[in-house]
């Protein structure tokens, strides 16, 4: 395998994997440099890369900028010359070049512990919205590819492993589903200090304080449980599971993107707003 291949096949890796990077592409070259246009190298999150630009200080340089583009979530292009110096424009010296750095954002992971009634409207609604969704459950006869068909990864194992399966990140939002209120603490203990974006757990007022009441007694803070939204969803009234599902899929694209969940027409309607 040469090295472009090797770029491409840790790109794929990192795209399936959520990992975020950065692809960085020569787009344009002038006088004496060691590699042509369309050479590409991944930078990983974790600082590792693949393949290479030409290296020295320009390739330095271009990796300087590409962890304040992954920092930022931006992508760019900018000129460097061999002595690693960057500007906006190609110089009248040899061995200049341009290289665009490409964030590469994976997809935002939704993470379904229970493969139960809501677990299957909830994955189809989360890989319509653009999700990685993963779907774990304990029980083989569920979690399958039969009843998810479009789930992104299956887990099948004890609750208690899950943890250990699973690296949340700040772009994954955890929904809590099992078939019963000690599995539900089983997730809960293990991910409620994780850096996840979102926790929630299905369940009646009465359920969430028993679960919150043990949990507290095991020594976890006030202050951890106070992030799990419990009960999860938005309060629209349905009841069948592709309703809840979608209640709790609305509470989530809201948390996503910093809305409130109101009704627009509540601030928009001007017959509402004369009142």
């Amino acid at each position: 395998m040469d090295e472009k291949e090797l770029v491409y096949e840790a790109v794929l890796a990192a795209i399936r994997s959520g990992e975020p990077g950065c692809l960085l592409t020569l787009i344009e070259v002038r006088g004496s440099t060691p590699r042509e246009v369309g050479t590409k190298m991944l930078l990983r999150a974790d600082g590792s890369t693949v393949g290479t630009i030409g290296g020295g200080p320009m390739e330095a340089a271009a990796l300087l900028e590409a962890r304040q583009a992954l920092t930022e979530g931006t992508s760019r292009s900018s000129y460097y010359s061999l002595e690693g110096t960057s500007s906006t424009d190609l110089g009248v010296c040899g061995g200049d070049a341009r290289v665009f750095i490409e964030v590469l954002r994976p997809k935002p992971t939704l993470l379904i512990a229970g493969a139960g009634h809501v677990g299957q409207p909830m994955a189809l609604f989360g890989q319509q919205l653009g999700f990685r969704v993963v779907v774990a459950d304990d029980r083989a006869e569920f979690a399958n590819a039969e009843r998810f068909p479009g789930a992104d990864q299956l887990i099948v194992g004890p609750y208690e492993e899950l943890r250990r399966r699973v690296e949340p990140g700040p772009r994954t939002y955890i929904v809590i589903a099992t078939r019963g209120h000690e599995f539900d603490e089983l997730v809960l203990h293990e991910f409620v200090d994780c850096p996840a974006a979102y926790i929630g757990m299905i369940g009646s007022k009465r359920k969430v304080r028993t679960v919150f009441d043990s949990l507290l007694a095991r020594g976890v803070s006030q202050a951890s449980l106070a992030r799990v939204y419990a009960p999860i969803g938005l309060r629209t009234g349905g009841q069948t599971p592709a309703e809840i599902a979608l209640s709790i899929l609305a509470e989530i694209i809201a948390v996503q993107h910093g809305g409130t969940g109101e009704p627009m027409c509540r601030k928009d309607n001007p017959a509402a707003s004369a009142e």
